[in-house]
Parts: C-alpha cells; sequence; structure tokens
C-alpha cells in the first residue's frame, strides 16, 4: 500500500476542554473545524469506525482519571482520530514529575518502543550485508567477553538476546526498587556489555523469557560498530529521514551514549508513522525501508513471554477482539503506558502516550484503552 503524500492538508473535528483536544475525522463528531497539518484524513466515514463510539472513547481519555497523554489512531494511512490532554510527566533522569501540555507537536518519551526501533534498525544493516548471522555466539562478536566464554555464557547468541531468552540473571521492572533493579547499572557502567555478561546464567540459553534490557544495549552496541555510525546517526540516515521524521531526539546516558534500551522520544504521530511502514512490509512513499524478511520473521512470536502474551523480535504479541473475531497484534511497549500497536488483519496503527512509569495499573489501562477502540471497528 502505498501511503498518501504527507503535504496535504486535512479536515478535523477538535473539542476543547480541560485543556484537552480531540481531532476525529469527520463533520459529525465533536465539535468541526479546519486545521492543516500532515496527514490526510477522509471526512465521513471514518474508515470503517463507529463514529459516535470512537469520540466517546476520545472523550473518556481526556475526561479521565488515567494519566494518558495522546492517543492516535490510524488506518488505512490515513489517521483517523488523534486525542491529547494535559498531564503528568516525568523525564528518564528524574523521579519528579511536571505537567505538560500535550498536543500533536510535542515530544514525549517512548521509552522501551526504542526496543523495537532497534530491531528495525537491524533488520536495516543486515540487509546491507553488515550484520552477523542470528546464531552467532555473543561472546566471539566483542573483545571485551573473551574471558567470559564459560559457565553457559558461551551459548547466547544473538537471536536470544533479540528474544529476551539469554538465560542470564537479570531482575527489571517494576518489581524491583531502584537499587535492585539491573536496568539503572546499565546507565553508567564503562562496558555495559560486561556489565550484562558476567552474571551467572540462570537457565538454558533460549528457553525462558525474561526481561533484560542489557541485551538492547549489547546489540546497539555490535549494531553501531558494524555500520561505522552511532545509533542515533544511523537511525536519521537510514529510518528516520526516509520517513520524513525530522523531530526526534535520542536520549544518552551519563557517559554520552545513546540509550538503545529507552531513550527515543519523538512526536505521536511520527511513531504512528514507523507503524504505518511496518504495516507495509517495510514499505514506504514507494521505498523499501526496512527489508519484509526481517519485520516477519520479527513481529512473529518467537518465546512465550509476560502477562500472558509472546515475543518477537524485541516486538510483543497477542491478539484483541474486533468484528467478532479475534486478530493478531504485534507491539512495542513503553515503561509508563507508551504503546505502539500494530493489527495487519484491520490494517490499523494505535499509538498510546502516557505518564505512570514504572506504575503496573497502565498496562492494564493502556490494553483497555486499545480494546475499546477496537471495539468501535464497524467494517
Amino acid at each position: 500500500m502505498r501511503v498518501p503524500n504527507f503535504g496535504a492538508r486535512f479536515l478535523s473535528a477538535a473539542a476543547l476542554f480541560l485543556g484537552a483536544q480531540i481531532m476525529v475525522a469527520t463533520a459529525h463528531a465533536c465539535e468541526s473545524h479546519e486545521a492543516g497539518g500532515q496527514w490526510r484524513v477522509e471526512a465521513d466515514p471514518v474508515a470503517g469506525f463507529d463514529v459516535a463510539q470512537l469520540c466517546d472513547v476520545l472523550t473518556g481519555v481526556v475526561r479521565g482519571n488515567v494519566n494518558f497523554h495522546g492517543v492516535v489512531v490510524e488506518r488505512h494511512g490515513r489517521i483517523v482520530a488523534e486525542a491529547y490532554r494535559r498531564g503528568k510527566d516525568e523525564s528518564i533522569y528524574t523521579l519528579f514529575a511536571s505537567t505538560t501540555n500535550f498536543d500533536a507537536t510535542t515530544r514525549h518519551d517512548v521509552r522501551s518502543v526504542s526496543k523495537s526501533i532497534v530491531s528495525l534498525l537491524w533488520g536495516i544493516a543486515d540487509s546491507q550485508g553488515k550484520m552477523p548471522p542470528l546464531n552467532s555466539r555473543v561472546v566471539d562478536l566483542l573483545p571485551e567477553l573473551k574471558n567470559l566464554r564459560s559457565a553457559g555464557r558461551e551459548t547466547i547468541t544473538i537471536e536470544s538476546l533479540f528474544t529476551m531468552s539469554s538465560g542470564l540473571d537479570w531482575k527489571e521492572g517494576g518489581n524491583y526498587g531502584l537499587f535492585s533493579n539491573d536496568e539503572t547499572g546499565l546507565y553508567w557502567h564503562s562496558s555495559q556489555a560486561r556489565y550484562v555478561f558476567k552474571r551467572y546464567m540462570a537457565a538454558l540459553s533460549g528457553a525462558h523469557f525474561n526481561y533484560n534490557s542489557g541485551g538492547t544495549a549489547v546489540l546497539a552496541q555490535i549494531l553501531a560498530e558494524r555500520v561505522g555510525m552511532s545509533l542515533p546517526d544511523y537511525a536519521r540516515k537510514y529510518l528516520f529521514e526516509p520517513l520524513g521524521i525530522t523531530d526526534w531526539e535520542w536520549k544518552k546516558d551519563v557517559r554520552g551514549r545513546p540509550l538503545a534500551f529507552a531513550g527515543v522520544r519523538m512526536r505521536p504521530r511520527d511513531v504512528a508513522r514507523i507503524g504505518r511502514m511496518v504495516l507495509a512490509q517495510g514499505e514506504f512513499d514507494g521505498k523499501q525501508i526496512v527489508p519484509a524478511a526481517w519485520l516477519k520473521e520479527s513481529l512473529r512470536a518467537h518465546v512465550d513471554a509476560d502477562f500472558g502474551l509472546r515475543y518477537g523480535y524485541f516486538w510483543w504479541t497477542g491478539e484483541v477482539e474486533a468484528l467478532g473475531t479475534k486478530h493478531a497484534w504485534s507491539a512495542g511497549f513503553g515503561n509508563g503506558g507508551q504503546r505502539l500497536f500494530l493489527v495487519p488483519d484491520l490494517d490499523t496503527v494505535i499509538v498510546v502516550t502516557a505518564g505512570d512509569y514504572n506504575k503496573a495499573a497502565i498496562n492494564r489501562e493502556s490494553s483497555q484503552l486499545f480494546n475499546r477502540i477496537l471495539a468501535a471497528v464497524r467494517e
């Protein structure tokens, strides 16, 4: 599918209340007005959605108590609806929240959706013949790991890092405090690879899923060394610029290294562009950005994961009900409620941004919002 020209003017409808903004692509929902933008939006019908129901869902977002910041619903290459609101947010380097008026022009942390972006970059580099095979042993690729080729670490492959099934002992997530969360050490250790690989093997490599941001840092190091560019520079040249994404940043750790596992900030609409490219088998505006074969493999479920879901190469997978049947989805998940959902059967991309970092409840809320949006699909 060819994506529409992003220079087109578009019609939208907006309701302004409580410092929030809803835009639905119809003149019959909320309060209409004309606005300029980068996406072509159909007037009516709204890409097969029940307009009133979809507007109710977004009204619930901006009037509700959940700390959502933005929602973008895109289908068939067009933004169907989007909503933004005022809310509390935290940067990746602070424990203190501040209040921000979010809108379509505001960059937002995507946190671990950054991992999904690293997966896309790996696929691009692999198509350039620069990456080792997925069954390569990681300890053989990095000289700093040469004395760690023992105790089962020598069996860890690139693929097992992508599927978070390396077997290394690692504690990360909301159940661990700031100083017992192993992710914290990635921000300051001089060798992230040694920090990750010095751990004992808690399971056989490839046997069990265990969420591990350290694997992303190691793969990003291999990627940067193989392509001869920093991660942000490579992303700019081969992913973001081809997609027309110019307003973004990649946060760095205390040693000046890009946070491969959590550092990307961009506008929700641009996250949706990435999703549209992925749904189009890696094609955007007539150009192949990411190899279709890599996307097929990386979005495929490889291991059973947390929350009753499955996991590919830095992509979560599951099923959702719409139109009376189940549909497979893939998604990038980020701490705090950041989501990039892809539903191929429905040709739909849904982006969610939020600010409830390290709070388990936001995961449930984001999933429920996803389900409510798709419940409004009528064809």
